[in-house]
């Protein structure tokens, strides 16, 4: 299953990732969001392509993709001071190609497990601090 596309020709996001994340705007490898549940710093890159699996994509394309996810490795490390940077392309239940970004810290809810399907509902982030880590990221067009 391949995601489908709009009249531009890029992908559509999958409507998972819609619901769960907000947009923060586009990035070299494609959009960069960010998961609504605020209790860690969860990030996604979804390039666009219709690749389902990371190493399907071109050798540049995924060049992009890497280079993006250390940027992120990076912020979360340097700026959000998270010890450990989890980082995941599983497609299993979103078949949309997506990246996950994810900082970790001893103390989160999840920890040491995996963060899918074990976070409980948490708090939002508020308008000010999406426009704060998107601006963090270099991004003047907030999507959210």
């Amino acid at each position: 299953m391949s995601p489908s596309t709009n009249s531009t020709s890029e992908p559509v996001l999958h409507p998972q990732l819609a619901a769960d994340c907000h947009v923060l705007g586009a990035w070299p490898s494609g959009q960069l969001l960010l998961h609504r549940n605020a209790t860690l710093h969860w990030f996604l890159l979804v390039p666009a392509t219709e690749h389902l699996d990371l190493l399907d994509l071109e050798v540049p394309q995924r060049d992009a993709l890497m280079n993006d996810a250390a940027r992120l490795h990076h912020y979360l490390k340097s700026t959000l001071a998270y010890p450990r940077v989890n980082v995941g392309a599983l497609g299993l239940v979103v078949p949309q190609l997506h990246l996950h970004v994810i900082g970790r810290r001893e103390n989160d809810p999840c920890w040491p497990a995996p963060v899918w399907g074990r976070m409980s509902e948490g708090p939002a982030y508020s308008q000010e601090e999406l426009l704060n880590l998107a601006s963090d990221l270099g991004l003047d067009d907030l999507g959210v």
